[in-house]
């Protein structure tokens, strides 16, 4: 992160800028540490000054308090993107190799070639589909004919089969009859012959038994056609309509299956036809943005793709924003529709913030473990912008005008306060100071100092009483880290027990 400054005096700024400025945005620990630091070098050098050579007076450096224009901004590098790409992805189903792309920021015509896919896979399946479905038609075709012949069978048998063996059977039921009409009549008619003396009983009882006879007769062939009405049609009946249902059911299966077929061999032929991937319209052609750990484009030759991966992007030149990161340290005073200036290398334009993440992007070793969050910055149309291009981007977060301001070198930072040195006649005084906004160079003094003072720069190198302040602040966080928690012991006592 790289904090901007706006001043109206350029040797105050120069004097400022090659100061020792202490980051308001660190904790009060880290900032002691820094002081301690400075004071105990320029405490040193003191001593190793005095035992090589003689010392002579110093004059301060200071700084006239003044008012002034302050700008307080945050600045990030990032590239230009465009917020309306048209994706052209891998539309072939499973994983394929490139063996042809186009160059990154080629501008297209419509239909012209942008990446070829590996075709021998694709075009194996396609022709194994393409004989998938002739053998599924002639399965079909094949139950068809077995539900022709199923419903035929069943005419056949009630119209054919079933009506002989039941005129069959009434027919001998006749017959039947008139044997048992006539075996009747000649039992009748020797039996009176019989008591007039012309036949013998053993006659008598041949015509009798020959009754008998052909009742039997007569009740077998009753029961064959009550059977057959009864029980032997229904059973073919079931029997051949279930035989019809099945083939029906199987019909139905094939035919679902010839269907999914040729949806395969639809998509496995527009799988070969889409291993040649054609612009739909006319425009610049980029390669999507890598990992960030990757070297190289996902996008290359002989790279492996899967279906629906991005490919390739055709931006929209109209619709350009840059993305930047930015530090969690001061991201709570970024917000959508700050003001914001982007240098570009060949021009400076005014764009606005339109959106700040409202989580961190992922951190890793490839980003040293900083925390930033993304924020996206939307440009204004303008000639000459493209993808990739680098920038510069300034995000103002604040701007006081005609503020009382010095450097923020002059400020010492203890447990007490922040204080300062004011050049006076009899020397150096410290003096107690309000402070507000800064911008890490300059910093608003909103009480404890007046116009023209003059206040010395970096005072912990050249001001005892600051160094000893340093010193006292540090020993003091020292203390409060190194100091053992406090134990307390509680005694309890009980009374009126066990």
């Amino acid at each position: 992160m790289v904090v901007k400054l706006e001043t109206q005096d350029p040797d105050t700024e120069q004097a400022a800028i090659t100061s020792a400025a202490p980051d308001r945005t660190s904790s009060l620990l880290g900032r002691v540490l820094l002081i301690a630091a400075v004071a105990l070098v320029a405490f040193g050098g003191g001593h190793l000054a005095k035992d090589s050579f003689t010392p002579t007076k110093t004059k301060l450096l200071t700084h006239a308090v003044s008012r002034q224009n302050l700008r307080v901004s945050v600045i990030e590098q990032g590239t230009l993107e465009s917020s309306n790409n048209t994706e052209i992805t891998c539309r072939v189903r499973g994983f394929n190799t490139v063996t042809k792309v186009i160059p990154g920021g080629t501008v297209v015509e419509p239909g012209d070639e942008l990446v070829l896919l590996d075709t021998k896979v694709v075009e194996e399946a396609y022709s194994l589909t393409k004989t998938n479905t002739h053998i599924a038609t002639a399965t079909l075709e094949r139950t068809r004919a077995d539900v022709a012949k199923a419903k035929i069978a069943i005419d056949a048998y009630l119209e054919g089969r079933y009506r002989n063996q039941k005129t069959g059977l009434e027919n001998q039921i006749k017959i039947a009859n008139r044997n048992l009409q006539t075996a009747e009549t000649l039992y009748e008619n020797s039996k009176q012959l019989f008591e007039d003396g012309h036949v013998t009983a053993l006659e008598v009882e041949s015509n009798e038994f020959n009754v008998t006879q052909a009742k039997l007769e007569l009740r077998v062939q009753e029961t064959q056609l009550s059977v057959l009405n009864e029980f032997t049609k229904e059973m073919e009946l079931e029997t051949l309509n279930g035989n019809l249902t099945a083939s029906q059911s199987k019909l139905q299966a094939d035919e679902a299956g010839l269907k999914m077929e040729k949806a395969r061999r639809q998509r496995a032929k527009e799988d070969v036809e889409n291993c040649v991937i054609t612009a739909e319209r006319g425009g610049l052609v980029i390669y999507p943005s890598s990992a960030a750990w990757k070297d190289t484009p996902d996008i290359a030759q002989g790279a492996t793709v899967r279906k629906d991966q991005v490919l390739l992007l055709m931006p929209d030149l109209t619709q350009m924003q840059i993305k930047v990161g930015i530090h969690e340290s001061v991201i709570d005073r970024v917000h959508k529709g700050l003001e914001a200036r982007v240098t570009l290398p060949d021009k400076t334009l005014n764009a606005t913030v339109s959106s700040v993440a409202t989580v961190t992007r992922p951190a890793g070793w490839w980003t040293g473990n900083v925390v930033k969050y993304d924020t996206i910055i939307e440009l204004p149309s303008a000639e000459g912008l493209k993808p990739g291009m680098s920038a510069e981007v300034e995000v103002i977060i604040a701007v006081h005008e005609d503020v009382l301001t010095i450097p923020v070198s002059c400020v010492v930072e203890t447990d007490k306060g922040d204080f300062c040195w004011v050049q006076t006649p009899d020397g150096p005084k410290r003096r107690s100071i309000q402070l507000g906004d800064t911008n890490d160079v300059f910093i608003i003094v909103k009480a404890g100092l007046k116009e023209g003072d003059e206040v010395v720069l970096n005072p912990l190198a050249v001001i005892e009483e600051a160094k000893k302040d340093a010193a006292n602040t540090l020993q003091d966080s020292v203390n409060a880290k190194v100091t053992p928690p406090v134990t307390t012991e509680i005694n309890t006592e009980v009374t009126g027990g066990k």
